[in-house]
């Protein structure tokens, strides 16, 4: 169905729209603002000579209530079959690698968040983000959360700083923080 559009100012929101399209079509950096392949990511983890192992976790319904309690009544915890990857040297842990893949404001990032042997948070990297870029976390801000635990510091009414003109994006890695130590916790609980 064709529509005819007689206004100017219809004639110029349909050039604007078109041209929109068209940038994001031909420009794939105003698309998805992929920073980190999975591999790079886990690489930075989780460096040479380290091996890198996949694990998958399938929880129950009472593993993934349990996970939902620890990460708080504002984190949604869903997810019951949870792929993580462990970097092992010499026979010794060096950590987990999870891959958070959760919706900041309107448009989906994912992260990738580093779990210390002593469950305590060792990094973040953003491995894909699609909202703005000035809504991006900032790597320096990132990095605040290193040391962090499962404890009510982990929150924006804690010690985490909110990023200026970014709430969302500061609620939604906190949250993602959050879920992961739970599912980590809860993960780890099921191994011993």
């Amino acid at each position: 169905m064709m529509y005819e559009v007689r206004s100017a100012a219809g004639r110029l929101a349909l050039h604007v729209a078109a041209w929109s399209v068209t940038a994001v079509l031909l420009c794939p950096g105003l698309r998805a603002q992929e920073t980190l392949t999975m591999d790079e990511a886990l690489t930075m983890a989780f460096p040479s000579p380290a091996a890198v192992v996949r694990q998958t976790a399938f929880l129950g319904e009472a593993d993934v209530a349990r996970a939902a309690a620890l990460a708080g009544p504002e984190v949604e915890v869903s997810q019951s079959v949870v792929t993580y990857y462990i970097g092992v040297q010499d026979s010794d842990t060096l950590g987990y690698a999870y891959f958070d893949p959760h919706r900041v404001r309107t448009l989906p990032e994912v992260l990738m968040i580093v779990v210390t042997p002593t469950a305590t948070i060792d990094r973040i990297e953003v491995v894909r983000f699609t909202e703005p870029p000035e809504y991006r976390p900032p790597d320096g801000w990132l990095q605040t959360f290193g040391g962090f635990a499962l404890t009510d510091d982990l929150s924006l009414k804690g010690k985490v700083i909110t990023i200026a003109g970014a709430t969302l994006t500061s609620r939604a890695v906190t949250h993602a923080a959050r879920r992961t130590l739970a599912l980590h916790s809860v993960i780890r609980a099921r191994a011993r």
